[in-house]
């Protein structure tokens, strides 16, 4: 007699039927998962690395980019965006659907400033996209947002960073990273993050972060980085001159020539 094809009870189902529940984002497989949005998450892990920080003084957004050819402007950014006056956010994975979601979060924030005459917070920017993160994981026809990003502002509440990803989780952090290089990111986070830390000190510790978690450093990588300092609570790109003062010790010293 031929053994039975499938073992409810058995790892050997979850190998060899796994396609079988792959193909569609509203069936769940026997063990409970989702493979398409695992699938999206992948996508974000294999993303460029980005992180954001909020301490007394404010927040840091930081992202690393590589230039694709020299006849590209190095001065647009296409991972880091402003939001609001005092939101900004940073994506990871696929670039394309983190943009739609900027601008979805962007027209969000006019309508709650003109629909209660009050700035909007971090956290109700975040959760909306979140909401329509969420949606796209349980509707035919439709495949999930391949990107998670990272919101970051100084609001009533204060400094605050919230992440989301394309299950629609919404969680509050400190500090946090996403994409390839997120794991060396957070061990360096967890060793080194105060609340208490001066934002000049989050600032060299974001740019240290995206320095010793780049995979290879040459003449088309760089970092794009913006402030929302609680003093002035506007977002504040800083300049590619800027930067570069920052970022250079730091490369040599990777390299072991500092």
């Amino acid at each position: 007699m031929l053994a039975p094809v499938f073992n409810l009870g058995g790892v050997g189902m979850a190998l060899g039927i796994a396609g079988a529940y792959d193909r569609a984002i509203t069936v769940f497989s026997p063990q409970g998962r989702l493979y398409q949005v695992e699938y999206a998450l992948e996508t974000v892990r294999a993303g460029s690395t980005a992180m954001a920080i909020a301490c007394d003084e404010g927040c840091v957004l930081a992202v690393e980019e590589r230039m694709h050819t020299k006849l590209q402007n190095i001065n647009y950014s296409w991972k880091l965006f402003q939001i609001d006056d005092h939101i900004g956010a940073v994506a990871a994975g696929l670039n394309s659907d983190g943009r739609v979601l900027v601008d979805m979060a962007r027209v969000r924030s006019q309508i709650l400033r003109l629909t209660y005459d009050e700035i909007p917070t971090v956290e109700a920017i975040t959760k909306y996209i979140g909401d329509i993160m969420q949606m796209y994981t349980q509707h035919a026809g439709v495949r999930p947002f391949g990107v998670a990003l990272l919101f970051a502002g100084v609001d009533e509440t204060g400094p605050r960073v919230f992440y989301t990803e394309p299950s629609g989780m919404v969680l509050e952090y400190d500090a946090w990273s996403i994409g390839r290089g997120a794991d060396k990111v957070r061990e360096i986070l967890e060793a080194e993050y105060r609340r208490s830390m001066k934002l000049d000190e989050a600032i060299n510790l974001a740019i240290r972060c995206l320095v010793e978690s780049a995979e290879k450093i040459d003449s088309n990588w760089t970092v794009r980085l913006a402030t929302v300092p609680t003093s002035t609570r506007k977002f504040t790109p800083m300049s590619q001159d800027e930067l570069r003062k920052l970022l250079e010790p730091m490369i040599r010293k990777r390299a072991g020539e500092g």
